[in-house]
C-alpha cells in the first residue's frame, strides 16, 4: 500500500511560535493587557466603593425615589449602564487600535509566508 504524499506544512505551534515573536503581535498584546488592565483596576475601585457606600449609607438605599423605585435600585441601574460603557468603550478601542494592529499583523506574516 502506497503512503500518501505529506505536503510540506508546518506544525501549528510552529504557527504560533512565528505570530508570538512578531513584534506588532507583542505590541498588541501590550496595548490590550494595558488598556484592560487599567479598566480592570477602576471597576474594582468602582465596585467596591459602591458596596462600601451601601453598607455605610444603607438609608441612603432605601429612600424612595418613585413608588417603589428607591435609590439602591437605581445605583444598581447605573452598574447596569457602566459595563454596557465599558463594553461600548472596548469595541470602540478595539476597531480603532487593535484591529488595526492585527490587519498589520496579519498581512506581515502573509508577505513572509505563513497563510
Amino acid at each position: 500500500m502506497e503512503q500518501p504524499v505529506k505536503a510540506n506544512v508546518e506544525p501549528a505551534n510552529a504557527y504560533w511560535a512565528r505570530i508570538a515573536s512578531n513584534p506588532k503581535f507583542k505590541d498588541l498584546h501590550r496595548k490590550k493587557v494595558k488598556f484592560l488592565f487599567g479598566w480592570w483596576i477602576f471597576s474594582t475601585v468602582i465596585y467596591i466603593v459602591f458596596l462600601a457606600s451601601a453598607n455605610l449609607a444603607g438609608n441612603l438605599f432605601g429612600w424612595r425615589i418613585i413608588g417603589d423605585i428607591n435609590f439602591g435600585y437605581l445605583a444598581v441601574l447605573t452598574l447596569f449602564v457602566y459595563c454596557w460603557f465599558i463594553a461600548g468603550f472596548y469595541a470602540a478601542w478595539a476597531n480603532k487600535v487593535a484591529d488595526k494592529i492585527t490587519e498589520e499583523l496579519i498581512g506581515e506574516l502573509k508577505k513572509g509566508g505563513l497563510q
